[in-house]
């Protein structure tokens, strides 16, 4: 019986699902942290055999209650499929490849495959066999926007990509752009307001992400902007207990961790005017990200490598996308420039539809 593995390795976790030929998932299991721009090469494999030996427990003969032991006498998998956070380059490929080649006993090639996670994302691609585009979508707490192309081989080849500066450079659609914006609205009615134009938006919002700053009053908005700006000190609660929490967080985490009271407003009861003001916003500048993949380039002009909506699949990952109502802004957002894809999948479980998608592509080549 033919095997199959797919492993997504973040900076949060390693994630590894094996599958047999018909896409049985039969095995699953989690590691730490293996973004590789981060850690040194054996840290990464050490991650990595982690979650793979006990993803595998179940498919040697006889199932073991052991860890596997790696690399195994005789290769376990038909093929594998990697998805690594901070494999950005063709050297990270190969270096990657080497090791995850001596961990599982697999020639680098055709069946092991190496890439970016965001291309994980992309493997629903695999499962339509009537498109060969797809574009991935990350918004989480940054964002990233990413097209493929299927090869006659199965293989996918990454087109373009947008996104995924940063919260400097951009991140637009993720969650540090829902806390930039939400401040930069509030800031906005402020200064109405000083003009003596009453904000038609009142909103519960405002005043629950000031009072998080210890800020009371609309009219006092502008005490935010220090609290913003102010680098975080190297202390803790512990030590120096007056100073407020917000303050010993990263910067760029000061406005992140807003989303969740945005998103609990504008899709809550309430269906809060100023906060879904906030996430069309949002969701608009993810489109126009998207939409530029498609060709939207604002010449008039369709660009070489863009990507046809109504040919394709649009695939959404992350956790702000995780939100249908949120991913239902970005569409509506979508809508209005012109681009309709003819499929759109959320990848909640990458690895899992990765694996999946895996056994489709080598079963289909007669592995």
């Amino acid at each position: 019986m033919s095997f199959y593995l797919c492993v997504d390795c973040g900076g949060s976790k390693t994630s590894a699902v094996v599958c047999d030929a018909s896409g049985k998932i039969l095995g699953r299991a989690l590691g730490g942290s293996s973004n590789f721009a981060y850690m040194s090469v054996s840290a990464f494999t050490d991650a990595v055999r982690v979650a793979v030996s006990n993803a595998a427990k179940t498919i040697v003969s006889p199932p073991s209650i052991e860890p596997v032991a790696l690399p195994p006498a005789t290769p376990l998998f038909a093929a594998a499929w990697f998805g690594i956070s901070g494999v950005d380059s063709p050297q990270a490929v190969a270096n990657a490849s080497a090791a995850l080649s001596a961990l599982l006993g697999i020639p680098v090639g055709d069946r092991l495959l190496v890439a970016n996670d965001t291309h994980l994302l992309a493997a629903p691609l695999r499962l339509h066999i009537d498109i060969t585009h797809a574009i991935t979508a990350i918004a989480g707490t940054g964002s990233c926007v990413v097209s493929f192309r299927q090869q006659p081989s199965g293989h996918l080849e990454e087109l373009a990509r947008t996104g995924g500066w940063g919260w400097i450079l951009g991140d637009e659609g993720g969650g540090f752009h829902v806390g930039r914006e939400t401040i930069r609205q509030i800031m906005d009615d402020a200064a109405r307001e000083s003009l003596g134009i009453p904000s038609a938006r009142h909103s519960a919002l405002k005043e629950a992400v000031l009072a998080r700053f210890g800020i009371t009053g609309i009219e006092n908005a502008a005490e935010v902007l220090p609290v913003i700006h102010l680098p975080e000190p190297s202390l803790t609660v512990d030590a120096m207990p007056q100073v407020p929490a917000y303050l010993l967080v990263a910067r760029e985490k000061r406005l992140s961790q807003l989303s969740p009271l945005v998103f609990e407003a504008a899709f809550g009861p309430e269906r809060d005017p100023f906060a879904l003001g906030v996430l069309r916003s949002c969701a608009g500048a993810l489109a126009d990200q998207i939409a530029m993949l498609g060709g939207s380039v604002g010449n008039g002009e369709r660009a070489p490598r863009a990507v046809d909506a109504g040919e394709a699949v649009l695939c959404f990952g992350g956790s702000l996308v995780g939100v249908k109502d949120y991913r239902d802004l970005v569409l509506d957002e979508l809508k209005k420039r012109g681009h309709v894809f003819r499929y759109v999948e959320f990848v909640d479980d990458a690895a899992a539809i990765g694996a999946v998608g895996l056994a489709s592509l080598f079963e289909s080549l007669g592995a």
